[in-house]
């Protein structure tokens, strides 16, 4: 459906995350993979979206001068925020255990911004997800980091694996955005954008 109205674009999907590229499969999608090696430096006053937003931007900037007429580049990002502080990706398994202890018990925000780039403009979109984990012992914490070895995930964690199914016990918003991209958005905005266009 979303491909039929897209047929006279090309869609480019700047990011290495197999999840992302399996929801854009799933949205029966045509797309090619185009990476950029870029420094996620943001500057430290930014809070919540603010961080996503200049980060998904960042994310483009490389391929601005490459962009050709209906040419569309998706670039995105996301972050785990908790208690008015950003947690990335883990530098190492001590990292990620800190960051997922940290998250025992409480209830943190997943947000993500995707960028959509056309050589006429950009547009932003973002969204929160609120996601809430019971209390982890150290050793449900250490079997899921050796096991699973979320070292590219955001905050430490994958929803959609062993962690999620045992410690979460409530969330509220796009469960696809906790995975790694906020589907509902990506589809109206493409829509958008076909329709502006």
């Amino acid at each position: 459906m979303l491909n039929a109205t897209l047929k006279t674009f090309n869609l480019i999907l700047a990011s290495g995350s197999p999840r992302r590229h399996a929801f854009l499969r799933d949205l029966n999608l045509d797309f090619s993979i185009q990476l950029r090696p870029v420094d996620e430096v943001y500057p430290e006053d930014l809070k919540r979206e603010a961080i996503t937003d200049y980060l998904s931007k960042l994310k483009a900037t490389h391929f601005k001068d490459e962009l050709k007429d209906k040419d569309i580049l998706i670039t995105s990002d996301t972050i785990v925020w908790l208690e008015d502080q950003a947690l990335g990706k883990p530098k190492d398994k001590a990292d990620a255990f800190k960051m997922i202890q940290s998250l025992s018990a409480k209830t943190h925000e997943v947000v993500t911004s995707i960028c959509f780039t056309l050589n006429t403009g950009q547009y932003v979109v973002n969204t929160t997800t609120k996601v809430t984990f019971k209390p982890l012992t150290s050793e449900e914490i250490w079997y899921y980091i050796n096991t699973y070895n979320p070292l590219d995930k955001a905050g430490a964690y994958g929803i959609q694996e062993w962690i999620g199914a045992i410690g979460i016990t409530s969330i509220e918003g796009s469960y696809n955005n906790v995975v790694g991209l906020p589907t509902h958005l990506l589809y109206k905005t493409l829509n958008t954008i076909a329709e502006d266009h």
